[in-house]
């Protein structure tokens, strides 16, 4: 493999009604050998009791980046539609500082109605919200650029969604890491329409980091072979159960 394959825990703040709970899955999951861990940017739980135990992104992210020593972290993802982008970008600096330049800012359009419905933002339709995105994505980065201190690295830029004509061209021109809801068949697909607008903006494709749900170890091969090298294990609260990390980490560590 030309890049390192790396591992990530998506620690989803659900149904843990205490907040040690999240906080002994972190440091687990570092222990554990993974590269990343994600949280998500929702506001209720999207499986189980829909109205349990919850707690905030951004909130976690600034805690974890004191608790962890070594993994990078960020959100797979914030949505795009809850945060002025100006003060996201001023959020993202200062978690980025805390953590001594550890921050990945995932973002997206946004998808769950009930997130946007009870917290009072407008959730519109799939084209106004990825429209959102599109005039957001400069200004986060235009507000990097001004911050006083500035971010301690170009904070790399994830964005997840699979919309072929708009959120691919989005990525084509923002992102460092591209996460596919795909399957391999769609994966392999899309690959190819991402590098098309990349080559239309002027842009390598090869640059652009795929990233994707953990499929199991027998899968996760035939994803690295087209180019993903980032897979991600998502595992919810209350128990954080790393079974599934561990297995993840030990095939990386076996390429």
């Amino acid at each position: 493999m030309s890049t390192p394959v790396r591992i990530a825990a998506q620690l989803q703040p659900q149904h843990a009604p205490d907040y040690g709970l999240i906080r002994d899955a972190v440091l687990r999951a570092e222990d554990a050998g993974v590269d990343i861990i994600f949280t998500w940017d929702h506001f209720y739980p999207l499986n189980g009791d829909l109205d349990g135990h919850h707690f905030e992104c951004w909130s976690l992210l600034a805690a974890w980046a004191e608790q962890t020593e070594r993994v990078e972290l960020g959100a797979l993802v914030t949505g795009g539609g809850y945060r002025n982008p100006d003060l996201l970008a001023d959020i993202a600096r200062t978690v980025d500082h805390i953590s001594g330049g550890r921050l990945i800012l995932g973002i997206g359009a946004g998808w769950n109605e009930k997130d946007y419905d009870n917290y009072g933002y407008e959730f519109g339709t799939p084209g106004s919200r990825l429209a959102l995105l599109k005039e957001y994505l400069p200004r986060i980065r235009s507000r990097f650029e001004q911050l006083n201190p500035a971010p301690l690295r170009e904070i790399p830029i994830l964005i997840g969604g699979g919309g072929e004509r708009k959120t691919l061209r989005l990525v084509a021109e923002h992102a460092n890491i591209w996460h596919s809801f795909s399957d391999l068949e769609t994966l392999r697909r899309k690959n190819a329409i991402l590098a098309q607008h990349c080559a239309e903006v002027g842009r390598e494709s090869a640059v652009i980091d795929r990233s994707t749900s953990w499929p199991g170890a027998d899968g996760a091969a035939a994803y690295a072979a087209e180019g993903v090298r980032l897979f991600t294990v998502g595992v919810s609260g209350p128990e954080y159960d790393l079974t599934e990390v561990r297995d993840a980490v030990a095939w990386r560590d076996a390429q």
